[in-house]
């Protein structure tokens, strides 16, 4: 191929990537948006979950209860505000994630003091600093791979705990090298910032670097990774087996039973079992310590009342109600297992506690949708831009003001590129599933707000414009896109390397998971075009359709390039080696090829393999922004305007993996007026009743961890669990019914009101 032609090509590939104004995708409302399905879960002859009322209650109590934790902490400890956690005192992680020695120790932060038991303040964000806060190239002030996590729990080697009552586990705790103050220990640090948990159900992966697989194995968040994983289920009186479990769509359940018991920095303590959960807690009183607001919409028919502590019931008894007979009414013991340090066996209730956690959290949290925002609601015009004929202010004055920045705002939002990552009605390319489902035709379907309803199609996020985003009606979960310097290289649907710390500082989406495989969708998508079946492991990718690729990865009439597969290396129709064809509705069909198995193994380390997975993250909805800071995967950014700053100059670090469309962000978008307009239509996705957690984000009383008596230079030694512990301080969060609170939840940061 000659050179003219080499950059005529090049010319035309990247025309789509700077393509125009009319191209993009519009933000879309979340009303009468499905919950991504779960295949025999709750329907089929014989469903997992038989009474889904029973099992929300069973989620809800669990999500809040102080007791599920080794120490204190409940999974609400840090997703209590918005669904994130807005605490300031001692959130800070040294940066583990790092391949760097640095990682394991603390730096000062721009307020002058830092690491453990530090009480964060706005004079320490953002954590990267410019000469010129609009170019990306300008002096470093500051800069730290310090990271504002969250914090959870002391640790400890587990040993064993009561079944009746007392928040604690008895463990072998010691004050922690790197997390202490004066050799005093704090509560370890979560080396990345908690995202939001409302509207997490429609994340095809969840955590930020997708490892909570979509497919809920009953055991782990690993999926069909783990080979060890299954559920026990009675075949008869007699008769107990082992079998593989693989619910579709489960991510949140694979998440669920992570922080309990896969690390001992968030919840547990080291070497403690899901069984070992399910044995503390089964025969308990659900929230036994907590108080249960009698308004609560899911479990104030369960409470005592008066606000007394507890619910009317056991979770044993909560589960038996929930979930089929046949996970938990086998009377044999012996098959389970008995606890490490002695004690009797287990039974099968207890040895199938991680499903009913995860499946219970699962459903509670699915009923988290926040889709009564201002932007849901507005009606829309013919271009599907909202009129916001339903905001009002004061005066007609104020109305008119606050519908001209609104307008302008969401003009900014599309015109800078916003909406090509944060897609759809969950403001995010990480909802793949429910992407897909929106954008395939199906007569008679809509959702959007209830006076201009949206139909499903391929137009649902505007005339054609998911084809720019890498959102697809074929849920593929790898793309093919530019990066910062126009090269087309592999990626995962929905996380993006934006250039918000350095390539070493965290491998999000590019590690691996503890049986040596990829966490990444992409590097399984390159093992099958390299013929490497044992390399894809994650149930979508052997499926993944290349003519969707935002740029192709082969074109079937292209003579030799550098960067593209063509008829000259050797090419195959997608899905031959299958036997089916995946080159239906494609809108370029000579793109629906992919390199033979040689041709791929011939260019397995070039350009055309390449991939952009190191230092990428899951791309987070939008949904309630306001109110969900800090800011990124490692809660660098306080604010909004920190966060459009951060836009407007391209990101922070420039490398290889970074995404092309963070070029988009223009550097007029830090002017007062455009940064004030731009928030105010991001703050229009916030429904007000999680500001003022009204039904369904209402909730139990809760008793969070805040830091210790002490400052960042002194902490007072003696906690109850450990001499050699800091004693904890506490924040107690108020048992709030279906109406709501009368005090709304402030940003982060912000004073309350």
């Amino acid at each position: 191929m000659s050179t003219f032609h080499q950059i005529l090509l090049a010319g035309v590939l990247a025309a789509a990537a700077f393509s125009s104004l009319a191209d993009d995708p519009s933000p879309v409302s979340l009303r009468n948006v499905p919950l991504p399905p779960v295949p025999g879960l709750l329907d089929g002859a014989n469903p997992i979950v038989v009474d889904k009322t029973a099992a929300i209650a069973l989620g809800k109590a669990l999500f809040w209860d102080q007791s599920l934790g080794s120490d204190g902490q409940a999974c609400a400890s840090c997703h209590f505000s918005a669904g994130a956690d807005g605490r300031v005192k001692n959130q800070i992680n040294p940066g583990q994630n790092s391949a760097l020695p640095s990682g394991q120790t603390f730096d000062s932060l721009p307020s002058g003091m830092g690491g453990s038991n530090h009480t964060l303040t706005a004079a320490d964000f953002p954590l990267h600093r410019l000469a010129n806060p609009r170019l990306n190239s300008s002096q470093v002030i500051y800069t730290t791979d310090d990271v504002v996590g969250s914090a959870g729990s002391f640790g400890g080697e587990f040993i064993g705990t009561s079944p009746f009552s007392g928040a604690n586990d008895q463990c072998q705790r010691s004050a922690s090298e790197v997390f202490n103050v004066g050799h005093v220990g704090t509560r370890k640090i979560t080396p990345r910032n908690a995202p939001t948990v409302i509207n997490a159900v429609f994340n095809h992966r969840n955590f930020w670097d997708g490892r909570a697989n979509n497919s809920f194995n009953g055991s782990s968040p690993w999926g069909p990774r783990d080979p060890d994983a299954g559920v026990w289920v009675k075949l008869n009186a007699k008769t107990v087996v082992k079998q593989r479990l693989n619910l579709i769509n489960s991510s949140l359940a694979s998440q669920a039973v992570t922080p309990p018991i896969f690390n001992d920095v968030e919840m547990g303590c080291h070497a403690r079992t899901w069984l070992d959960v399910g044995r503390k807690l089964l025969n308990r009183q659900a929230l036994q310590s907590q108080q249960v607001h009698p308004q609560d919409s899911v479990l104030g028919v369960l409470s005592a009342g008066d606000l007394k502590p507890g619910l009317k019931t056991t979770y044993k008894n909560l589960v038996t109600q929930a979930f089929n007979a046949q996970y938990w009414a086998y009377s044999g013991v012996g098959k389970f297992g008995m606890p490490a340090n002695g004690g009797s066996a287990y039974n099968q209730m207890e040895a199938n506690f991680a499903m009913f956690f995860g499946l219970a959290i699962q459903l509670y949290e699915s009923t988290l949708v926040s889709d009564q925002s201002p932007f849901d609601s507005s009606p829309l015009d013919a271009d599907m831009a909202p009129t916001w004929t339903n905001v009002t202010g004061a005066t007609p004055t104020e109305t008119a003001n606050k519908i001209a920045s609104l307008k302008h705002g969401y003009d900014l939002f599309i015109s800078n590129h916003c909406g090509r990552c944060h897609v759809g009605p969950a403001a995010s390319l990480a909802a793949v599933a429910t992407n897909a489902a929106l954008l395939t035709s199906t007569p008679g379907f809509s959702f959007g707000p209830p006076a201009t309803p949206i139909a499903y199609g391929p137009d649902a996020f505007g005339l054609g414009a998911a084809a720019f985003s890498g959102a697809t009606a074929s849920a593929s979960t790898v793309t093919r896109d530019f990066n910062i310097f126009i090269q087309p290289k592999l990626m995962d649907v929905g996380f993006v390397n934006i250039g918000v710390t350095t390539i070493e500082a965290d491998p999000g989406i590019d590690a691996s998971d503890p049986f040596g495989n990829p966490l990444s969708h992409t590097a399984q998508y390159v093992s099958y075009l390299l013929a490497n079946n044992a390399g894809v492991i994650d149930l979508p990718v052997e499926n993944i359709r290349a003519c969707d690729f935002l740029t192709p990865l082969a074109l079937h009439n292209l003579l030799a390039d550098t960067a593209y597969f063509a008829a000259d290396d050797g090419l195959q129709a997608d899905g031959s080696r299958e036997g089916v064809l995946r080159n239906l509705n494609c809108a370029n069909p000579d793109a629906a090829y992919v390199p033979t198995s040689a041709a791929a193994q011939a260019n397995a380390n070039g350009a055309k393999l390449a991939v952009a997975t190191h230092g990428a993250f899951k791309v987070p909805t939008l949904r309630n922004v306001e109110l969900t800071g800090p800011y990124m995967h490692n809660g660098s950014m306080a604010t909004l305007a920190q966060v459009i700053e951060f836009y407007a100059r391209h990101g922070n670090f420039v490398n290889d993996a970074q995404n092309f469309n963070v070029a988009a962000g223009s550097g007029i978008l830090t002017s007062t007026q455009n940064t004030t307009d731009l928030s105010n239509f991001l703050k229009a996705l916030t429904d007000e009743r999680v500001r003022y957690q009204k039904a369904p984000f209402d909730h139990p009383q809760l008793t969070v961890m805040h830091g210790h008596v002490g400052n960042d230079l002194q902490v007072q030694a003696g906690n109850p669990l450990a001499a050699s512990l800091g004693q904890d301080e506490t924040l107690t969060i108020p048992a709030v019914g279906a109406d709501g609170a009368a005090t709304p939840i402030a940003p982060f940061l912000a004073p309350a009101p």
